[in-house]
């Protein structure tokens, strides 16, 4: 079944509520107030099934201005508008805004509902008529069907009907594919389920037994029981009116404008960039940093708009803009957004977020306007290669691209496969798992660690190479999979080697002077000389007649190419008295099924000063382990 979201919009005490009631059966003013005001307060739903295969959902929104920010909380995410206007009085202010929002929402197809045709004559009629064509015109409704009703008589209501059923069935139906997103418009409670929660299913699907976050606090909870239009249903899909039970959330801890999604798949975000249009009769020109009321999906944000290319916005202008928000927001590319004069509140303007996580550090002008204009008018895989470029040496995800992309699944993977294809990406993980990378970045990246490797060997000349660690450390944002990558493919192509934890440049050779190569020679031999007791480190070079920097730097030589062993800290011993004591040790458990301090000093003929370390050292890689007083084979 074919699943379309129609919002009603239009001046307060204009008939939309009597409309929807006329049409569907279904009050949907259900409080207390709005009965006995007369008045719509609050977001209303219904549902009309036009067919077997085609369900109406119906928003129907208060028309009063005080009520404008519940209007729009409502009308995001619908397919069609009805806007309803009273033949008693035409247009009227809320009848412009509503259109306006309607518009910059980019709602692609509506009906105008000329209601209360019972209560004029045909001459007024035919009057509002010829007025309401001017309005229209310019606008998407230009060339809408209006059609003349009377919830009161019925009259028109079977054409009306009719002509839902035909601008429904050339909708599209909304992306299934997509982000799971539950912008929420109302909360409530049910006695023995809980809270629960309704909103309009922008896209994606939902089953019971989902695991979901309430965004942005980031409450986690599970879809316990679902229902599309009052029918408990398994699934749910985009397009669909919804209802969720989640169990564990008080209905105190939610507010409507937060964002139902899956775990982990929308980041919430203080910043936003993208396209800004101010009407052309706003009242004023927009300056620059205004405060201003940020309405996105059911949410009401207080923010500051920062223009990037002038200091105000005229009147009928566009340009890019930085959003800066007061509070958190989730949003993907392409999401439509309103803007309302802080005070007083007023629709002013809107546009469409191109960039739902800008960068935190501040970038220059000109490079953030062509960044902005590419994923505004450049093809997907312009899109994608920008998105890359931006992320840097941060591989991106194909989950994290689908945010930031206004693309559907297919057309990104695509793109994506292309990039990699023809060398301008770069792919870690099996398929991709791991992320991409822009071949720039990768190559800007393969740049500096030679260049580092360069100054590490020039500085530090008789050092074999520099530790793996301390290199990534040194490079800003590399993760772990994006380094082995880089280390592996400069390695194949002999620009770099890598000897266990250590990396130097492919060409470094460390050589020693004739004068470092006798301290190294006469640091062997001291090692060599004193058996099992062997100097700490400082004594040695002290006989050795090396001075402490270059001193160290020979030694560590001799520990990198195994020549010495370490014990603990400062603790050394020549590899061939290394061996030896192992080979003692493991001779004497052929005999014995564990050693005492005591017998292990006999053993080497060393005081307890070199034992206990040795024992210890033992103890570490695994040869020996500690039994009360004794050690016994680890094994």
């Amino acid at each position: 079944m074919k699943h379309i979201i129609i919002g009603t919009a239009g001046h307060i005490d204009h008939g939309k509520t009597a409309l929807v009631k006329a049409l569907t059966g279904i009050d949907t003013d259900r409080l207390k107030e709005e009965k006995e005001r007369g008045i719509s307060i609050e977001l209303g739903f219904a549902n009309l099934a036009l067919s077997d295969d085609l369900q109406l959902g119906i928003v129907d929104v208060p028309g009063h201005e005080r009520f404008v920010k519940t209007m729009l909380a409502g009308i995001g995410g619908i397919d069609l508008v009805v806007l309803v206007i009273g033949a008693d009085e035409g247009v009227m202010p809320q009848t412009r805004e509503h259109l306006h929002i309607c518009e910059l929402l980019q709602v692609k197809r509506g009906v105008v509902a000329l209601t209360k045709v019972d209560l004029v004559e045909p001459d007024w009629l035919e009057m509002v008529q010829a007025d309401l064509k001017g309005f229209l015109a310019g606008t998407f409704l230009e060339n809408a069907p209006v059609v003349a009703v009377s919830a009161v008589t019925g009259q028109g209501l079977p054409q009306l009907r009719a002509v839902l059923r035909e601008a429904a069935e050339t909708i599209e139906p909304k992306r299934q594919d997509g982000i799971f997103r539950l912008p929420i418009d109302r909360i409530f409670s049910i006695k023995g389920f809980g809270t629960v929660v309704t909103g309009t299913l922008w896209s994606g699907t939902v089953r019971v037994g989902d695991e979901v976050v309430v965004l942005p606090l980031e409450l986690r909870s599970r879809v316990r029981r679902l229902q599309v239009h009052g029918q408990t249903v398994e699934q749910a899909w985009a397009g669909q009116r919804i209802a969720i039970n989640l169990p564990g959330l008080e209905v105190d801890q939610l507010n409507r404008g937060d964002l139902l999604a899956f775990p982990g798949a929308l980041k919430p975000t203080k910043t936003f960039d993208g396209s800004l249009s101010l009407l052309k009769d706003a009242p004023r020109a927009l300056r620059n940093r205004a405060r201003v009321r940020f309405h996105l999906g059911t949410s009401e944000i207080l923010a500051r708009v920062v223009l990037l290319d002038r200091e105000e916005l005229k009147p009928g202008e566009e340009t890019f803009a930085h959003l800066r928000l007061e509070g958190m927001a989730s949003a993907l590319a392409g999401d439509r957004y309103v803007i309302r004069s802080y005070s007083p509140a007023q629709t002013v303007g809107g546009g469409s977020i191109l960039d739902p996580n800008p960068p935190v550090r501040r970038r220059a002008k000109a490079p953030l306007l062509e960044h902005l204009k590419v994923l505004q008018t450049g093809t997907s895989g312009q899109q994608v290669e920008r998105l890359l470029l931006q992320a840097g040496p941060a591989p991106i995800t194909l989950d994290a691209l689908r945010v930031s992309a206004s693309l559907d699944e297919t057309t990104l993977r695509r793109e994506i496969t292309r990039l990699v294809e023809g060398g301008v990406a770069m792919t870690l993980g099996a398929k991709g798992d791991l992320g991409y990378v822009h071949r720039m970045s990768y190559d800007r990246l393969a740049a500096d660690i030679l260049s580092r490797l360069e100054d590490f060997h020039r500085q530090e000349p008789l050092k074999d190479g520099l530790p793996k660690e301390e290199l990534r450390s040194k490079l800003r944002q590399v993760g772990p999979a994006l380094f082995t990558r880089l280390l592996q493919d400069l390695a194949k192509t002999q620009r770099i080697a890598i000897d266990r934890e250590k990396v130097r440049h492919f060409l470094h050779r460390p050589t020693l002077s004739a004068p470092e190569q006798a301290v190294k020679e006469r640091l062997v031999a001291i090692y060599q000389k004193a058996g099992f007791q062997p100097p700490d480190l400082e004594s040695a070079l002290a006989q050795a007649g090396a001075d402490s920097k270059t001193g160290i730097t020979i030694f560590h030589r001799l520990a990198d190419e195994g020549i010495v062993i370490k014990i603990k800290d400062h603790f050394y011993l020549h590899r061939d008295h290394y061996s030896r004591a192992k080979e003692l040790l493991i001779g004497h458990f052929t005999l014995h099924a564990a050693i005492s301090v005591q017998q292990f000093k006999e053993l080497l003929g060393v005081s307890r000063k070199f034992a206990i370390p040795f024992l210890e050292h033992f103890d570490d890689t695994k040869l020996t382990r500690r039994h009360n007083d004794e050690r016994v084979p680890y094994a």
